[in-house]
């Protein structure tokens, strides 16, 4: 699996540009013979029948944050925007990718006062000694990503796109363990696009499918650093975190419920996750057509939208056998 996690957390996959994580995640659909399609937004659908049971939607996102060009000038150096909930202040410095393979270095003008700083006092430097020379490697609304390497130590991972390409992972992990096994309702397993950008792939594919459930298995922040910036509960190593609320859902007492008991059921260790900043796709899938009942399968990560974003391989196995003791069940 961790092999899995690398290929994923390094590929390229802002916002809107998902293709070759899709195309990735396609290769391991094929293996276990899925049936699968892609939908017009560009989601993809993997489908488990069970003719006349209860449909559950299990949605994890593909997207990561990024960055869009908007402006070149002579010298070369390129202007951009953010793609998602960029951290300005940690991109002084960085290295980004292109997908086209071009990288380039994020250097800072000079400020005088703290507040001066922004985005627009940033630019991107790809070696160009000119305009005419920066395009032919970029162009106007080209996008980046953070460049960050893999790295395991110990239990813990290290990667760019944690969020939530460890999600995807945790979704494909089980429907490997699933796929033998008859189950007792019809699953719709869903990678879903540009999540990052205000959930915008959950919402038409919820509508379209008309599940009865849903389910986002997604990354959560947690508390266990000095001084967080957010007060939650949740820890990196004491298991998966069952969402109760954030900014974009409050989460179905029946779906909750059931998480709680399986997790109990299986001595599976999870936490409970109360946030009042950030959401998942679960905001979206929830209030799909009448609505529908929702939760979420949240992996606890340190350091999110940053290029060293954090997980622990124990949260992640716990994650699965959560997921996969879950979709046993009858809801």
């Amino acid at each position: 699996m961790n092999e899995l996690i690398k290929k994923l957390c390094e590929s390229f996959g802002p916002a809107g540009r998902e293709d070759k994580v899709r195309s990735l995640i396609i290769g391991e659909l094929e293996k276990l013979n899925a049936e699968y399609f892609i939908d017009t937004l560009g989601n993809l659908i993997v489908t488990r029948r069970n003719q006349g049971a209860k449909k559950i939607l299990v949605a994890a996102h593909m997207d990561e944050i990024g960055l869009m060009i908007t402006f070149i000038d002579e010298k070369g150096f390129l202007r951009f925007i953010g793609i998602g909930g960029v951290l300005k202040n940690i991109l002084p410095g960085m290295k980004v990718l292109f997908e086209n393979g071009t990288t380039g270095v994020i250097g800072q003008e000079k400020i005088k006062e703290p507040k001066e700083f922004d985005l627009d006092r940033l630019f991107i430097d790809i070696g160009a000694e000119n305009r005419e020379e920066a395009l032919k490697k970029v162009n106007i609304g080209d996008t980046a990503v953070l460049l960050s390497p893999f790295s395991l130590e110990g239990n813990r991972i290290t990667a760019k796109s944690l969020d939530n390409r460890i999600g995807c992972a945790v979704v494909l992990e089980a429907m490997k363990r699933l796929s033998s096994l008859p189950l007792p309702n019809e699953i719709y397993f869903v990678f879903t696009v540009q999540e990052e950008v205000g959930l915008r792939g959950a919402r038409p594919v919820s509508y379209r499918l008309k599940p009865h459930y849903g389910l986002a298995v997604d990354v959560t922040r947690v508390g266990d650093t000095p001084e967080p910036e957010f007060k939650t509960g949740v820890s990196l190593g004491k298991g998966p975190a069952v969402k109760i609320k954030d900014s974009s859902v409050i989460c179905h007492p029946r779906v909750t419920g059931l998480m709680i008991e399986v997790a109990e059921k299986n001595n599976i260790p999870y936490q409970l996750e109360v946030l009042d900043r950030g959401g998942t796709d679960a905001g979206a899938i929830h209030l799909t057509r009448e609505g529908l009942p929702s939760g979420g399968l949240s992996i606890p990560c340190r350091y999110i939208h940053t290029p060293v974003e954090m997980v622990d391989l124990n949260d992640v196995e716990n994650s699965v056998l959560l997921l996969v003791e879950l979709l046993k069940q009858s809801w």
